[in-house]
């Protein structure tokens, strides 16, 4: 059943998904209502979505969700549609997103390397931790400096 996010309690469960570029507005638009209807027929818990960045698709699941395989295979068949219907990468949580001024930008693992090697990146570089499980994980550790991430060991 579809909630509003601020009713979602913070040890809900967390599933992101980075886009591999930003969504267009009339996407966002044809998304988000694709969104609202996929988690309108969850009746069994409270869900709640947002889209951030233009770019990372996240949903919020009660913490007594129960997350079978069943319902995973349902997941992974959405983001799957959504991958080839607007031609972007979703599932690929390796790779890296990260801020430049305002702007978001996404890297391969390889690329991301180089550019904290060549000192393009700072270890006060703001990353997005994709790994994140709760919702209190998404509004406290989802953005860190690249010195805090999961990524550090690269400073």
């Amino acid at each position: 059943m579809l909630t509003n996010y601020q009713n979602i309690s913070s040890e809900s469960k967390v599933l992101l998904y980075p886009s591999s570029r930003k969504f267009y507005d009339n996407e966002l638009e044809e998304i988000q209502i694709k969104m609202k209807n996929f988690i309108s027929d969850w009746p069994d818990f409270s869900a709640a979505f947002k889209i951030e960045y233009q770019r990372f698709l996240v949903f919020f699941m009660s913490n007594d969700t129960l997350i079978t395989m069943e319902f995973m295979d349902r997941i992974a068949n959405f983001i799957l549609n959504l991958e080839k219907e607007y031609q972007i990468t979703l599932l690929d949580k390796v790779n890296v997103s990260f801020k430049q001024g305002k702007y978001v930008q996404y890297q391969e693992m390889k690329k991301f390397r180089k550019l904290v090697k060549n000192k393009s990146i700072s270890k006060d570089t703001i990353v997005f931790n994709n790994l994140i499980q709760t919702k209190g994980e998404f509004e406290k550790q989802w953005e860190v400096p690249l010195h805090e991430s999961w990524l550090s060991h690269l400073v």
